[in-house]
């Protein structure tokens, strides 16, 4: 059925004269929102309510309420029999709203017309405190990603200090981490039975704060005890080395529960729940979702973040990829969880009856694109390990690293009638392609590869080799960049074979720990080699819970508690994105000066002067010529 055609009904209430419109006189819970309420499964609000839904409650939706004039909207649905529930958004609030350069940015992708400053900085602390205020018995739940990533003591970036727990801050009572669908149906299903919020202390993947007087709960899981806020305000070694505990703790398949003392409390953080089963991410994903925002958006404008989804397929979630500037692993997870071919199948028939849908699917993808189905081959070895990451330093040989059930889901895809294409638009993890990485993988990466360019790419493909120095790369757990070379290589075959020019686009970052000015000049004459003029660059943003991060604030690796460098003031922020673009007439003397102070007049050769030798070229162009991913001499021997 099309938006246009559908009854308000069909969409979860978000005004009081729709509650009453339901019959309505009194709900269980409602649900505060920084973004715009778009009922669709990308979307936390949406899914969260879904599943309150689903168990059998009365739930409302108050998405972006007005928090600077007489705090109506947060009065306007009155009293939950339940509890508040408070979600920032899909990004943390100070991320959507701050560049890394801390500029304010002048659009919200999740709010219609992409119009900004309809949220607060900080947005779950506020709207709790404002709650807490109007309506102090009752209890508040917070979760999506602003309070997965702050659920412990962390480094905030755009006040450069330390915060401790968000529930200190906030006051709020329950604190669910991660993807919340599992630990929110437990806690619904409990106050079913007539539990009360303060009661449930013992359920997987929630945090919350109790008295140092009082005993841990009782339970079968053992606790680690992290330095407290207060040491960790003192000392930034105790700071760091806390890190290595979360992570672990929070990738494990039996993990510990973690506590750690605030004031005269401790807060106690509940291991998190098992990956999804197929089964399980099914039934949130098959959720009555309209895939619309709520019509009273029709004439505020598109909403930026639903129109890049809009005709987009999750297939999967969490990433075991580990990167040390990422938060996937910190909230969804390492370990991946897949859905159905038959429900993918279902969204894909349902995504093809929408509004204005001309036949293309703008992505069928997850975190990381080509993840998709890959586990351990024998998930006891997984559920003893403790690596954040399952493919570096190298990639495990217990992880199953086989393409072919995406192959064929993605032919599936393409064989439904109404579908012209079904592009791939998330990125795509190169180093899972590349045999000199790879040493688990077989025939499907060729099969793979080969279907990827001739069917799923939207004129280019995204990728992200991130640097090109090993070192730097080493502390960002990447692989080196000769297996991106070897990518590179590969992709240019396929195009060539079918006759395509899609341009390859490489994501990279400046001013990560680990990296100096020298290895920004390296990387921008090794892609300037590579024939990329690149025109963006990253700069690093230092965001809660990541190894990154911690190195940012205290200058040191929390796995090894020894120091690496860091760019931390603008000017040499600056110098190191300068080299990007060498191409920029301005930049040359900069460039040549600062280059010529390294020592490198190698590097003013490769980047400044655009003398080609025939000879070189002539190698490289005979090299692209003989490459054959299945050839002797390209690949390695199965």
């Amino acid at each position: 059925m099309q938006a246009k055609s559908r009854p308000i009904s069909d969409w979860l209430p978000i005004t009081k004269k729709e509650v009453e419109a339901r019959g309505w006189e009194e709900l269980d819970v409602i649900l505060f929102s920084g973004d715009a309420y778009v009922d669709h499964p990308a979307f936390g609000a949406a899914v969260i309510g879904r599943i309150i839904e689903d168990e059998g409650f009365r739930v409302a939706i108050v998405p972006q309420p007005n928090w600077q004039d007489d705090l109506r909207d947060f009065q306007k649905m009155g009293k939950p029999k339940m509890f508040f529930g408070i979600t920032a958004g899909c990004m943390d609030s100070m991320v959507n709203h701050y560049t890394a350069a801390k500029r304010k940015r002048s659009t919200d992708a999740y709010t219609p017309g992409g119009v900004s400053g309809f949220r607060p900085d900080y947005t779950t602390t506020v709207y709790s405190t404002i709650l807490k205020g109007l309506y102090p018995d009752v209890p508040i739940l917070i979760g999506g990603i602003e309070a997965s990533l702050r659920r412990v003591t962390h480094y905030d970036y755009w006040q450069d200090r330390l915060f401790p727990t968000i529930l200190e801050d906030s006051k709020a009572d329950m604190l669910v981490y991660g993807m919340g669908e599992q630990p929110l149906r437990k806690i619904m299903q409990e106050l079913k039975k007539g539990a009360k919020i303060e009661d449930l202390k013992l359920i997987p993947q929630t945090g919350f704060l109790q008295n140092k007087n009082e005993d841990l709960p009782e339970s079968e899981w053992e606790s680690i005890h992290l330095a407290s806020h207060e040491r960790c305000l003192k000392d930034k070694r105790a700071f760091a080395a806390n890190f290595k505990h979360i992570e672990q703790e929070s990738n494990k398949v039996k993990a510990q529960r973690i506590v750690q003392g605030i004031k005269d409390k401790n807060l106690i953080i509940n291991p998190p729940y098992p990956p999804m089963l197929e089964n399980e991410i099914d039934a949130s994903f098959d959720l009555p979702y309209t895939r619309y925002p709520h019509p009273k958006y029709n004439k505020r404008g598109s909403i930026p973040a639903y129109e890049m989804i809009r005709f987009s397929i999750n297939m999967h979630r969490g990433c075991f990829g580990g990167c040390s500037f990422c938060t996937i692993s910190a909230h969804q997870g390492k370990f991946i969880a897949s859905r159905s071919e038959e429900s993918i199948l279902k969204e894909v028939e349902q995504v093809t009856k929408m509004d204005d849908f001309k036949g293309y699917i703008s992505d069928l993808g997850g975190p990381s694109a080509n993840m998709y189905k890959m586990k351990g081959k024998i998930q006891s070895i997984c559920d003893r390990c403790v690596a954040p990451s399952c493919i570096h330093p190298v990639i495990c040989s217990n992880l199953d690293t086989s393409h072919k059930q995406m192959t064929e889901l993605y032919r599936k895809v393409d064989e439904h009638p109404k579908v012209k294409k079904a592009f791939v638009g998330s990125g795509i993890r190169y180093d899972l392609l590349v045999d000199s990485y790879n040493k688990n993988g077989d025939e499907s990466l060729d099969e793979y590869m080969e279907q990827v360019v001739c069917r799923h790419v939207s004129g280019r493909l995204k990728v992200a080799p991130e640097h090109s120095s090993d070192a730097t790369l080493k502390v960002m757990r990447k692989p080196s960049f000769k297996h991106f070379r070897e990518f590179k290589k590969k992709y240019d075959y396929y195009n060539k074979k079918h006759g395509l020019k899609q341009p390859l686009i490489p994501y990279f970052i400046s001013s990560h720990p680990g990296c100096e000015e020298e290895d920004m000049a390296n990387l921008a004459a090794d892609t300037k080699d590579l024939g990329f003029k690149l025109e963006q660059v990253q700069d690093f943003t230092p965001t809660p819970m990541t190894v990154a991060t911690i190195i940012y604030y205290t200058g040191l690796h929390p796995y090894t508690l020894k120091p690496v460098y860091t760019a931390k003031s603008k000017n040499d922020k600056k110098n190191q994105h300068l080299f990007f673009f060498w191409y920029k007439r301005e930049n040359y003397h900069q460039i040549k000066s600062k280059l010529s102070k390294l020592g490198r007049e190698d590097l003013i050769e490769k980047l400044l002067h655009d003398r080609k030798r025939k000879k070189k070229t002539e190698i490289i162009i005979n090299r692209k010529k003989s490459y054959n991913p299945k050839s002797k001499h390209s690949r390695k021997k199965r």
